[in-house]
């Protein structure tokens, strides 16, 4: 017992569990300026998640490219880099899985076709990713103004390899893609929610992501270029090959993230008027998170709860959804900004500090 209360005395864990609640308290003053009720706002928020066994299925459903996105752009970052460009790894990954699947539907079985899918769509996603590392480690180039501008150039070659291949006719998606990766077993359970192999994918990339960065020489040489390149390459570690070494894994997460909405979630691929959000939500999901893996988990699990209650805040308290956006900015805002949360806690240290003294 007294291992546990240590563990959850530390500020590793303090700090993000004080965020949220600040954010939250945020989230209730700028409600009651708008003249809503908070307390109401947050009860449908909570209930459209939990209310129903649909519900809670959908939002586990929500969670899954979150927690990809945000493993992607956080290992990145632990390696030294920051990869803007998650958004157009999941584009690429899905219009990998969808060729696959839909080229190769009626000539491979579905326990090889599969897999295939997903397989392709990690590859290409990290093929992707891999060359703004290339740009990054070869010529110097910023990954942040090169993940950007791939993030484009994705969305247009995504659309034009559906409009030129795939295209059902008539209609403005793909044709339906036979690969599936749906817990069709947990449908009844569920109530039909869309739940799908892509969630346990991603908490084994999780693992992955822990292992590898601190329990493998090469994730200590990631680590180690992230912390300090220069003194890495004085140490004799090849900076270059670590660098675009971690792009490409950083691209096989988001990627995968994109094999699980085309083949677990709606089963073809739209043609996109502006970019699907998913890489820029992975952003916040790894700053929530704190870039760490587990971190990462917790916080998919809170921005999904969020964002898909926040439907529930305008139905069942005619609160605008959009507001959730400032909850969720203002917790980032305050892991952020330290220094604001540690001046907060500063009275229950001191008052912890003076019973021990006592």
């Amino acid at each position: 017992m007294s291992k546990l209360r240590k563990i959850f005395a530390t500020d590793t864990y303090i700090i993000p569990l004080v965020a949220i609640l600040l954010g939250f308290l945020v989230g209730a003053i700028v409600m009651l300026i708008g003249g809503y009720d908070p307390i109401a706002a947050y009860s449908a928020l909570f209930q459209r998640v939990f209310g129903s066994s649909y519900d809670f299925g959908e939002a586990i459903r929500e969670m899954t490219p979150l927690m990809l996105t945000g493993l992607a752009v956080a290992f990145a970052f632990r390696s030294g880099m920051f990869n803007i460009g998650a958004d157009g790894q999941v584009m690429i990954g899905m219009t990998a899985a969808s060729v696959v699947g839909i080229k190769l539907g009626g000539v491979l079985p579905t326990f090889l076709l599969v897999p295939l899918a997903v397989i392709a769509a990690a590859l290409c996603g990290g093929l992707w990713a891999g060359i703004a590392g290339y740009l990054k480690a070869k010529r110097g180039i910023n990954e942040v103004i090169t993940t950007i501008m791939l993030n484009w150039i994705a969305l247009f070659l995504s659309n034009y390899i559906v409009r030129t291949f795939l295209l059902l006719e008539g209609q403005n998606r793909s044709e339906d893609n036979p690969a599936s990766l749906s817990m069709t077993f947990l449908f009844s359970t569920f109530d039909n929610a869309r739940l799908h192999w892509g969630t346990v994918i991603a908490l084994a990339a999780a693992t992955f992501f822990y292992i590898y960065l601190w329990k493998t020489k090469q994730g200590y040489e990631m680590r180690a270029v992230g912390l300090n390149p220069h003194a890495a390459e004085y140490a004799g570690m090849n900076v270059g090959r670590n660098v675009v070494k971690a792009m490409f894994i950083s691209g096989v997460f988001a990627g995968l993230a994109g094999a699980g909405e085309v083949l677990g979630v709606f089963h073809y691929q739209s043609v996109f008027a502006a970019s699907p959000g998913y890489g820029f939500d992975g952003i916040a999901v790894a700053l929530l998170g704190l870039t760490h893996p587990l971190g990462v988990i917790l916080a998919a699990i809170l921005y999904g709860t969020l964002t898909y209650g926040s439907a529930g805040m305008s139905f069942g308290a005619d609160v605008p959804p959009e507001l959730i956006r400032i909850v969720i900015g203002s917790i980032i805002f305050f892991i952020a900004a330290q220094g604001i949360v540690r001046w907060v806690l500063k009275p229950f240290y001191f008052k912890r500090k003076k019973e021990k003294v006592l």
